[in-house]
């Protein structure tokens, strides 16, 4: 699959949604990972942005732990609602994440396999 193609429903690939799901999912409490990251990791390499539409798409009180994807510079991204990014921070520092700055410290970052 090339950068922006995607096929099924809608114009995206369902099992490519399934994928970025399943690596959000499995990203552990206090643990952040990035939009990249969360990509690579779902075999979509330079998708990153994808990852970002999906998390801004899903519904209200999803159980899947969005809070915990940042940006590739360890921050909350700006969503355009400025609760939705103190909801993050809120869920993130409830789960013992450190931000600095408004970065999350380096050893919060998830490494995969770890």
């Amino acid at each position: 699959m090339k950068k922006g193609q995607f096929e099924g429903q809608g114009g995206e690939d369902p099992t490519s949604k399934e994928r970025i799901w399943q690596v959000v999912s499995m990203i552990p409490p206090g643990k952040v990972a990035s939009y990249g990251q969360v990509a690579a990791l779902a075999g979509l390499p330079a998708h990153a942005r994808y990852v970002g539409a999906l998390m801004a798409r899903l519904p209200p009180g999803t159980r899947l732990p969005w809070h915990r994807v940042v940006n590739a510079g360890l921050r909350v991204s700006a969503r355009g609602d400025p609760d939705g990014e103190a909801e993050q921070r809120r869920r993130l520092e409830a789960e013992g994440v450190s931000l600095v700055g408004g970065r999350v410290v380096a050893e919060c970052r998830w490494e995969a396999g770890r």
